[in-house]
């Protein structure tokens, strides 16, 4: 991108909250969008904002009992628009944000706190069931299909290996009925795609530095691009229609913000743009 000629990107309106906020999540086709984190006293906040006349106004305030640490609408139809939440109590819950007061499912999904969630096959885009996927602190992955109560698929470690933190997951390769991968990422550097037709683990490799964030260009495309950030301020970006048999998917790795990669993430009107938040405050625009 020439930078003499980049788009200037300026605060179109700020928020203080009394809560630390871990994710935010725009509500689909709406001007409202929510905030979810955890309050001083270890309680889970979510908290609905709308936007009107260019000030946000605080639509709903609401306490649950752990704190909440991440969110998608991902599998939820467009009519419903359900929140599906992961909190520090290792608990999956999806709320109605219209009757809140109870989750209208919920499941224990892992043993403590819930890193890092994902959906996919709603809002009307793309094929196959909708599902829910969820990365914990001990180190398993499990695949959520909302209509039944126990997980339709859990990819934990080996018996007898210690467990890592799975710091992130995401849907891809969801181009048809059959077809859907989930990749994790995980403290130590590994980064693993599986193959949930197929039910095996397709790809893996390591970035030598934590991975705390993962997203395929687009979900519902047969695998593009999948961007990976980490610690120690890098992120990679692999071309995943590039496969070598010993080296694996063709990799750029770049270095920014001079701290951790906490997101990275793509626009959704143009998957060729993408924009990465850093541990320094800042966010950087990428072509």
């Amino acid at each position: 991108m020439d930078t003499t000629d980049a788009p200037q990107l300026i605060e179109h309106v700020s928020q203080s909250v009394s809560f630390t906020p871990n994710d935010a999540k725009w509500v689909p086709c709406s001007a409202r969008f929510v905030a979810m984190g955890i309050y001083p006293k270890a309680t889970g906040a979510l908290t609905v904002y709308g936007l009107s006349q260019g000030k946000l106004e605080s639509l709903a305030v609401l306490e649950k009992p752990h704190g909440i640490k991440c969110g998608t609408f991902g599998a939820s139809a467009l009519e419903e628009r359900h929140l599906a939440t992961g909190d520090y109590g290792g608990v999956l819950s999806v709320w109605d944000l219209e009757r809140p007061d109870a989750p209208v499912y919920a499941a224990q999904a892992h043993k403590s706190i819930v890193n890092a969630i994902d959906g996919c096959g709603g809002q009307n885009i793309g094929s196959g069931a909708p599902e829910l996927v969820t990365g914990g602190r001990d180190g398993c992955i499990r695949v959520w299909d909302v209509r039944v109560p126990d997980p339709v698929v859990t990819l934990a470690p080996k018996d007898g290996d210690a467990p890592r933190d799975c710091w992130t997951v995401c849907f891809g390769n969801s181009y048809s009925d059959d077809e859907r991968c989930v990749v994790g990422g995980y403290d130590n550097g590994d980064v693993k795609m599986f193959d949930l037709r197929t039910n095996s683990l397709r790809w893996e490799t390591n970035c030598q530095n934590g991975v705390v964030n993962a997203q395929f260009d687009r979900k519902d495309i047969e695998m593009n691009k999948l961007l990976v950030t980490t610690l120690e301020s890098k992120f990679r970006m692999y071309d995943l229609r590039t496969f070598h048999p010993e080296q694996g998917f063709a990799c750029m790795t770049e270095k920014a913000h001079k701290s951790t990669i906490w997101q990275g993430r793509f626009l959704p009107q143009n998957r060729d743009l993408f924009m990465t938040g850093g541990g320094n405050g800042g966010f950087n625009l990428y072509k």
